[in-house]
C-alpha cells in the first residue's frame, strides 16, 4: 500500500505544469500534476496507455480531435489509448491526479504551440506521419 499527500507532493512552475511521478504499479503509474492559470499541456497522446485524469482543485478544459469537457473539482476524465488530448487551466490553480496504465507509458506529442521551446522529437514526427 502506498499514500501520498498532496499538500506536501504539489509543485507549482510559472512557465509550465508540473508532472510529478508517485508511483509505478504494475502496468502503470500514478503522479500529481500542478498548473498555474491559464497553462496548457501539449496536444498529446498515449497510443498503448489508457489516461484518467481526477480534478483534486481548481479545474479548466479538457479537449481531443471532437470535444471539450470542462474538467472541475471532484471530476473525472478518462482518455482511452491513443486519443489525443490537450488540458487548458483555469482561473485558479489546479491539481490533478493522474493515473495510466497499459503497455507503455509513452507519450507523443503532435503540437504544444505555448511553448515557444517545444520542438518535435523524430519518434513523435513519425507517429503522427503514419497515424
Amino acid at each position: 500500500m502506498e499514500q501520498y499527500d498532496f499538500g506536501k507532493e504539489q509543485r507549482f512552475d510559472p512557465i509550465k505544469h508540473v508532472e510529478k511521478k508517485l508511483g509505478f504499479f504494475g502496468e502503470g503509474d500514478v503522479s500529481i500534476a500542478c498548473w498555474e492559470p491559464g497553462q496548457i499541456s501539449p496536444n498529446h497522446c498515449h497510443p498503448d496507455a489508457t489516461e484518467i485524469y481526477f480534478c483534486f482543485e481548481g479545474g479548466g478544459i479538457m479537449r481531443t480531435s471532437s470535444q471539450e469537457v470542462e474538467v472541475k473539482k471532484g471530476g473525472l476524465v478518462v482518455h482511452p489509448r491513443g486519443e489525443l488530448h490537450e488540458y487548458i487551466n483555469g482561473e485558479d490553480r489546479t491539481i490533478l491526479f493522474r493515473v495510466r496504465y497499459g503497455e507503455s507509458m509513452v507519450s507523443r506529442t503532435k503540437e504544444w504551440p505555448t511553448n515557444k521551446l517545444w520542438e518535435p522529437s523524430p519518434e513523435d514526427i513519425n507517429y503522427f506521419t503514419n497515424t
